[in-house]
């Protein structure tokens, strides 16, 4: 980044006052305290990593900040988007997080993206900014950023989190590898198990939203040694840092000697979605049935065994009444202890994992299998209300 010093807008006596401690310190100074002024910073995402980000951000003065998102917030973000709370339940997460920052910092811009970012507005959104930052948690989306900060020529501050371990690097064109180097190809649709399967550590969200907005303001500041060209890994558990050198791919398809990527495409077309669990596409599913239908057949006391594949950790929070627990991680060695004789109806938290478990079950000879159509989210939402939801 190159900000010329006779262009940095002035500090007001309250800004002074407010940054104070910046200020005395001999790497910041009155000059990097305006080149934050100056500075323009777009977050894609206000959710685990966006929270921290956005706070500190917004807290050092940097002069604008960009949300990007189109979710609401829930009772399941509160134990680590820490830009929420409890009365924003139900909210758009943009319009809780500008009440947010702005009391925080009046002085800084917050703009606002409520959209899914695609190929067809993501040079328009990121265009205006600096420096990006992603706290998604999907391929489509982490690749498509990539692509378009690659072809932008702007720095892209990657951090990604999955129960106890978490990941951050900058990808900087022109000075050291993208995305892409580090992962040519996206894991097969499904692979990678979400957050809304696995979970996350409430504060981990905090420690690399933390470490991304450091590398935002060295950036700004022009200051330190940034991760360009190394990845950051922590493990929680271990309270323990690891870092790997990454190198520049000389055949990426988007920042190679020879790139063969010239514009975007909606990423959803070649890998699958890390984030919330998605229900299985109609089309792949054979045999379904609705929470009503078989609530039905139980009140008519029809003995119907219902296969439960989610995680114990999730079973101990709620379950449909009668149901057996097999997770699926153990179904390969323990299928053995199932019926081929007896109809089976399957289900898991929306409906992916048990549709992966009737596909390997019947790899296994198994052929009276039903797919509970939306899990026990259904069955909570439509037959017991008083079921807690996760």
């Amino acid at each position: 980044m190159s900000i010329m010093s006779e262009s940095l807008p002035a500090l007001s006596s309250q800004e002074v006052a407010r940054y104070s401690r910046h200020l005395i310190m001999p790497e910041v100074g009155m000059d990097g305290q305006k080149r934050l002024k100056a500075a323009s910073v777009l977050l894609i995402g206000a959710g685990g990593l966006g929270s921290p980000l956005g706070l500190y951000l917004a807290a050092a003065g940097v002069g604008r900040l960009g949300l990007v998102d189109f979710d609401v917030v829930d009772f399941s973000n509160l134990q680590r988007q820490v830009m929420h709370g409890t009365p924003d339940v139900g909210r758009p997460k943009l319009d809780s997080a500008r009440d947010r920052l702005q009391a925080i910092n009046p002085e800084v811009r917050v703009d606002c993206y409520e959209t899914h970012l695609k190929s067809e507005n993501a040079f328009q959104i990121l265009e205006p900014y600096d420096i990006v930052i992603d706290g998604t948690d999907n391929f489509p989306t982490r690749y498509l950023v990539n692509d378009a900060c690659v072809l932008l020529k702007k720095p892209n501050i990657y951090g990604s989190i999955f129960r106890f371990d978490g990941q951050a690097s900058v990808f900087y064109p022109g000075r050291g590898p993208c995305y892409r180097c580090l992962y040519p190809e996206p894991p097969p649709p499904g692979e990678v198990p979400s957050c809304a399967e696995g979970g996350v550590l409430g504060v981990l969200p905090g420690l690399i939203g933390c470490i991304q907005a450091t590398e935002a303001v060295k950036l700004i500041l022009g200051r330190g040694e940034p991760l360009i060209g190394r990845l950051l890994l922590y493990d929680a558990l271990q309270m323990s840092f690891r870092e790997f050198k990454v190198r520049r791919n000389p055949k990426c398809p988007i920042c190679g000697d020879h790139p063969t990527i010239k514009q975007l495409i909606d990423y959803d077309q070649f890998c699958g979605i890390r984030g919330e669990e998605k229900p299985a596409m109609a089309e792949q599913t054979s045999g379904e049935t609705t929470v009503e239908e078989l609530k039905q057949r139980l009140d008519r006391g029809e003995k119907v065994f219902i296969l439960d594949v989610r995680n114990p950790e999730e079973y101990q929070i709620s379950r449909i009444p009668g149901s057996t627990l097999i997770p699926l991680p153990t179904l390969p060695q323990r299928f053995g202890e199932l019926n081929r004789e007896q109809e089976m109806v399957v289900h898991c938290k929306s409906g992916m994992r048990s549709q992966k478990a009737i596909q390997f079950l019947r790899q296994q000879g198994f052929t009276k299998l039903t797919n509970l159509k939306g899990g026990i989210l259904a069955w909570a939402d439509r037959i017991d209300p008083t079921m807690p939801k996760y």
